[in-house]
């Protein structure tokens, strides 16, 4: 008979379903108001309207917020909207706003994420786990076909398919090919032979490229992940730390060198009707850079994977002090039971018989990546990802036919590079729809609301840090924890500095600020669920859960020594 721990995760997920049901059936939605402030402007046809990504959209009939029936004062009265999705309206101070009901179930909202979460815990399985998560939030919702009522809506999206297109076709047939020219295995010896001399200064290089390639997320993971590889496989670096170095070099560079999208999608969500530095848009994105001398989490993150990149362990943590012992003393890149998110054919070359790999079949077309899509933001203001990895795929099955490698031999590559990575795009697909459920559920809108405006103000730094840190590691996504959090958070810490006189308001702004956008980076950073963590894992070929286990100690205490920082500087500054 086996024992009860066999069947700890079986019983989770029994134990998960029936709460969810429990849940549907005794719970009733909590209604709360949102507000959604757009820079509106009249066009040629002398229209009030708005954009929202990149096209016009016309603002429909205005009414007074005191007439609405989706106010707040309404929504509690009725208990429900009346038969209204979103309405225009202009508030008490004279703002034009969108004003849209939201709701939570209390903590039952939360569920979804925490029977995700637990079970990649307990399971080590994240597609078992992400699937469950996603059938709870499903049966709280009350939707029960879940197939076309969640699973399809959501993965018949613009963004998903994007994703789908990206990782599983773009990307995979990229590794594909590099593991059948051998161009990978060619740049790593290339390397090795001539910058990189051992593990040290291999995670020195992948660092650096973090660094440089500051666009931050899914982009940046994907290009340094899928660059360092090789090298680092060639150099025995444990893949628990190469992940750690490009998850942490991630998000957390951006928050910090935030010439990126970051600016122009944050300062949509902060504005704070009356304060004279939020009032436009361009007040805002300034706003932004003025702060970022207080994103402590993502400067201290960057610093703790320089350290470990120059082997000082000092403040790794356990897991990643005993992967690099591991490597050292046996040269095993994976611990033992691992089971890494990149397939055997990636990590193998099959070259051709009588096909010789040059350098340039990995440089040039790496190159063409990263100049399109750093080129395209310079320009457009935003990366055109999808057309710098066709290029670079494009491009290297040209270099391979060129030299003589038959057809045959390069769609095989491609072939093999989609296997490589097709549990690692299903389990990214489960994730994107698994955030979706969250929000859906109210997870992070009730988590925003245990805060109360009767709060000492040198609390509220530390306390939003932590709120977003939940929201983020539960939904796995930064930004959309930031359409979350922002636009309440930003309101009540005005209120708390205006409440207690604070010589410097503008100053706890941007510490409150900078708590939100580090808090969300730290959970995205470190949540099984989030589509970085996975990515990174997958480029690297780590197991997820030992990247997650073994990178969740040095980002917590760059975020401890953050929220000390936090916290001083709002005692001594505001």
């Amino acid at each position: 008979m086996k024992p009860i721990k066999h069947y700890t995760g079986l019983i989770a997920i029994v134990l998960a379903l029936i709460l969810s049901i429990f849940a549907f059936l005794t719970t009733s939605p909590i209604y709360k108001e949102q507000f959604y402030v757009y820079q509106t402007y009249q066009n040629s046809q002398n229209n009030t309207v708005y954009k929202f990504k990149d096209k016009e959209v016309l603002v429909g009939d205005v009414i007074n917020y005191s007439s609405s029936p989706l106010r707040q004062q309404s929504l509690d009265k009725n208990g429900k909207p009346e038969h209204l999705s979103q309405q225009w309206v202009i508030k008490n101070d004279g703002q034009l706003a969108l004003l849209k009901p939201d709701f939570h179930l209390g903590f039952w909202s939360l569920l979804p994420a925490i029977t995700a979460i637990l079970l990649c815990l307990i399971t080590r399985e994240p597609l078992i786990a992400l699937l469950c998560g996603v059938i709870s939030g499903a049966l709280l919702l009350g939707k029960f076909n879940i197939i076309d009522q969640i699973i399809i809506p959501n993965l018949a999206t613009d963004s998903a398919a994007g994703i789908l297109v990206l990782y599983l076709w773009l990307l995979g047939g990229l590794m594909g090919i590099w593991s059948k020219t051998g161009a990978a295995q060619v740049f790593a010896e290339y390397m090795t032979a001539h910058f990189v001399k051992g593990p040290r200064s291999a995670k020195f290089v992948s660092w650096l490229l973090g660094v440089i390639f500051f666009q931050g997320g899914t982009v940046s993971t994907v290009v340094v992940g899928t660059t360092v590889k090789p090298l680092a496989d060639k150099a025995n670096v444990s893949h628990e730390e190469m992940a750690y170095i490009v998850d942490s070099t991630a998000s957390p560079i951006a928050s910090v060198i935030a010439f990126n999208a970051w600016p122009a999608y944050v300062q949509a969500l902060i504005f704070v009707p009356g304060v004279s530095f939020l009032a436009t848009e361009s007040d805002r994105i300034n706003f932004f850079f003025k702060s970022i001398p207080f994103s402590f989490y993502g400067i201290f993150a960057v610093i703790g994977t320089l350290l470990v990149s120059l082997n000082i362990m000092t403040f790794a943590g356990k897991r990643l002090k005993n992967a690099q012992k591991r490597v050292i003393k046996t040269g095993q890149l994976d611990a033992q039971n691992a089971r890494p998110m990149s397939a055997k054919e990636l990590a193998h070359p099959s070259i051709p018989q009588g096909y010789k790999p040059h350098v340039v079949e990995f440089i040039f077309p790496l190159f063409t990546l990263i100049i399109i899509a750093i080129s395209t933001f310079i320009l457009t203001g935003s990366p055109a990802v999808h057309w710098a990895f066709t290029c670079a795929l494009l491009l290297s099955c040209f270099i391979a036919l060129a030299k003589g490698m038959a057809l045959h031999n390069v769609i095989d590559g491609i072939n093999q590079g989609l296997k490589g990575v097709v549990l690692a795009s299903v389990i990214l697909m489960l994730a994107i729809t698994i955030g979706a459920i969250s929000k859906q559920v109210g997870g992070g809108l009730y988590l925003i609301e245990l805060l109360g405006e009767g709060l000492p103000f040198w609390c509220l730094p530390v306390i939003l840090q932590l709120l977003t840190m939940i929201i983020s590691f539960s939904t796995g996504t930064s930004w959309g924890t930031y359409a979350i959090a922002f636009p309440l958070a930003m309101p009540l810490a005005w209120t708390i500095a205006t409440g207690s006189n604070l010589d410097n308001p503008e100053v706890f702004m941007m510490i409150c600020f900078a708590t939100v956008l580090n808090g969300s980076v730290f959970g995205d950073q470190c949540s099984p669920i989030s589509d970085t963590t996975i990515l990174s894992a997958m480029t690297t070929g780590c197991d997820l859960m030992d990247h997650v286990k073994s990178q969740i100690v040095p980002a917590s205490f760059a975020a401890s020594i953050a929220a000390i920082l936090w916290t001083s500087s709002a005692v001594f500054l505001a």
